[in-house]
Order: structure tokens, then C-alpha cells, then sequence
């Protein structure tokens, strides 16, 4: 048997059966449902509409509630992030002193505008109103580390360290399934 997609059932029970775990870990309460969704974008990486689908399902909730509750919250993804989120501060510190042109940078060299995830989902380019570091202006973080007194010219170097980590890491860690 075949899903509309086109994926053989063995396929879909094996991409199915970590949420199927993160299902039956929790009670079929509405309030289960945040928690759930939190689980389940941590395996898959973001929220696709089949495992929406599944969630409204096993804890019977309409798909629309569900989707509502996703959309309403910023921590929620419906598609697919990148291997290293890079966050560009936006704050008065960083603007004045010259994040625009980072950012500006920053969506040269990636291809992308803020908000966009590069198509080998390498990288996905997030502005944010303050990272706090201010002293430290312009300001940027990349995964959880910390990045500052940028420029325009020192980006591209801060954007080659992660590529190589990516690339050292592709030989030892087996792909992720993006659904």
C-alpha cells in the first residue's frame, strides 16, 4: 500500500513510528497537545502537515485547531529549518552600529532573505528584536554560539567555519529524513 505521496506503508510506519512513541508518552488531553508538538518537531525538525494530521487525530482535534495552536506560537516550524539557524539582531546597539549591512551580507552569500532556509537546509536566516549583548554590537548567533562586532567583510568567514562543521559532521552522522 501506498500513502497519495507515493511512499511505500513499510516507509510510512518507519517515518510514522517515532511519533507513534511521542503519542502514546502522553494522555489523549487537548492539553497534551503543546508538549506534543514540541516532541515531535524536536525528532522531525518541524512540523510537516502529516504529523500535524496524525496529532489532531490521536488526540481528536480537528487539523484546524491543531494548525492554530502552531501557528499562533513562534517556537513552532511548519517548514523545514536548517542544520545552523542563524539569528541577526535587529536591536537599536546592533542597528546603529551597522547590523543592517551584516544582515545584508548575510543574505548575499546565503541566497536568502530574513525568514528563508537555504535549499540544502544548511542555513536558515532569522531576524530578532535583541540577543543582549550589546557591548558586543552588531551582534549575531548562530545555533547557540555568540558572534560579535561583526562586519560585513568578517561574515563570510563566520559563515565558512559552519559549512566545514556541517561537512565534517556529514561524514560521521547519517542524513536526517526530511519527509
Amino acid at each position: 500500500m501506498n500513502c497519495v505521496c507515493g511512499h511505500a506503508q513499510e516507509n510510512l510506519d518507519r517515518y510514522f513510528s517515532p511519533l507513534y512513541s511521542i503519542l502514546n508518552s502522553y494522555s489523549k488531553a487537548e492539553s497534551s497537545l503543546i508538549p506534543i508538538l514540541q516532541d515531535a518537531q524536536e525528532h522531525y525538525g518541524y512540523l510537516p502537515q502529516e504529523v500535524l494530521r496524525e496529532i489532531a487525530g490521536h488526540l481528536g482535534l480537528s487539523l484546524g485547531k491543531v494548525y492554530g495552536v502552531v501557528t499562533f506560537y513562534s517556537q513552532f516550524h511548519l517548514q523545514p529549518r536548517g542544520r545552523n539557524v542563524i539569528r541577526v539582531c535587529t536591536g537599536t546597539a546592533c542597528h546603529v552600529r551597522g547590523g543592517a549591512e551584516v544582515l545584508k551580507a548575510i543574505e548575499k552569500q546565503l541566497g536568502i532573505k530574513a525568514g528563508g532556509t537555504t535549499d540544502d537546509l544548511e542555513f536558515t536566516l532569522e531576524t530578532v528584536a535583541c540577543i543582549g549583548a550589546c557591548g558586543l554590537a552588531p551582534v549575531i548567533m548562530v545555533n547557540d554560539d555568540t558572534h560579535g562586532r561583526l562586519t560585513p567583510e568578517k561574515v563570510g568567514l563566520v559563515l565558512d567555519a559552519y559549512r566545514s562543521k556541517s561537512k565534517a559532521g556529514a561524514n560521521t552522522a547519517a542524513p536526517v529524513s526530511r519527509h
